[in-house]
């Protein structure tokens, strides 16, 4: 069960955890390079040769520096436009919904920060999320279905909790995350085409290439894996942090239980098939309503905590 964390203090950690996943994306990504190359340079005799496999990563660094900057900056500059696109939403203005307009207005004024842009996704699901990584592109996205579903205090409750994202950076955090693990997931995909393209092209069997493309396609999946695994764990550790802010921000935390529990049988937003856009949602179980599979370990693989113990996290307020 999570405790109440200041908004100072929990913005220096996460501040502490973005620059923590900087440095350790990138080094994960040149562990992979570096394993590739050692395992697919040993000699006829079977023998590693590790002085010529560090002189290939050496001289493989820059480039993929490079290209991990590039796909990095893409993503910077484009994640606004990126995650629109694939909601579907639309920008709400004061003259369309005055309701929520003033909501999100009046809670931005209550704590001192900037008014993030407001849209609304047309879906008769209840979800929200809060996105952006730059000021300029900082969004709360909010369901036609949540909004018409709860009451003021509970919609107060949930614009509260997603500008606590932004306001203890940990919505920056989570797309920089999502941003490096696509890069894996990239490779992953790349490695298992080329290798079943091959596989079913090929009649003339080369165990060369065969063997390297496994290799390169394992080293692939462990580092996509490892990648994932500190994701989620980052992802459901903010859900707790936010609901406690918002339960701080509104004094109402109530409202916000009230909510969570009018969202939890009807969140999926079905035109949404980002998995890395559904991560930043308010609410992101699995469909069947199960945790994940094989028991307790799903959980390492679960983007949100369970919605039930975030509810009972609430009534302690």
């Amino acid at each position: 069960m999570a405790k109440f964390v200041g908004i100072q203090t929990q913005i220096k950690r996460n501040n502490f955890r973005s620059t923590l996943i900087l440095i350790a994306f990138p080094i994960l990504l040149l562990v992979a390079v570096y394993a590739a190359v050692y395992f697919l340079n040993f000699d006829e005799y079977g023998n590693a040769q590790p002085q010529v496999a560090l002189d290939i990563f050496l001289g493989a660094i820059p480039a993929t520096l490079i290209i991990v900057s590039v796909w990095f900056l893409i993503a910077y500059f484009f994640n606004a436009k990126m995650i629109s696109m694939s909601t579907g939403s639309k920008t709400l203005s004061r003259k369309e919904n005055m309701r929520v307009y003033n909501l999100v207005e009046n809670l931005c004024m209550s704590v001192g920060m900037t008014m993030p842009k407001v849209k609304i996704i047309e879906s008769q699901a209840l979800n929200a999320f809060a996105s952006g990584i730059r000021k300029k592109d900082y969004t709360v996205t909010l369901t036609r279905g949540l909004v018409d579903a709860l009451d003021d205090d509970e919609l107060e409750g949930v614009i509260a909790h997603e500008l606590m994202h932004i306001r203890n950076k940990d919505v920056r955090l989570l797309v920089v995350s999502i941003i490096f693990v696509g890069i894996f997931s990239f490779v992953v995909q790349i490695a298992f085409r080329s290798f079943l393209y091959g596989s079913m092209t090929s009649r003339r069997s080369n165990k060369d290439s065969g063997k390297a493309m496994i290799v390169i396609l394992l080293i692939a999946a462990v580092a996509y894996f490892i990648s994932l695994l500190f994701k989620f764990a980052l992802s459901r550790k903010r859900e707790y942090m936010a609901d406690s802010g918002a339960a701080d921000m509104t004094r109402k935390p109530w409202a916000l239980a009230s909510a969570l529990k009018k969202i939890a049988p009807n969140h999926h937003v079905d035109d949404v098939k980002s998995e890395d856009v559904q991560e930043l949602f308010i609410e992101n179980t699995p469909k069947d309503g199960k945790v994940g599979f094989l028991g307790g370990v799903g959980k390492l693989f679960s983007t949100h905590p369970p919605i039930e113990k975030r509810i009972e996290f609430l009534e302690q307020f």
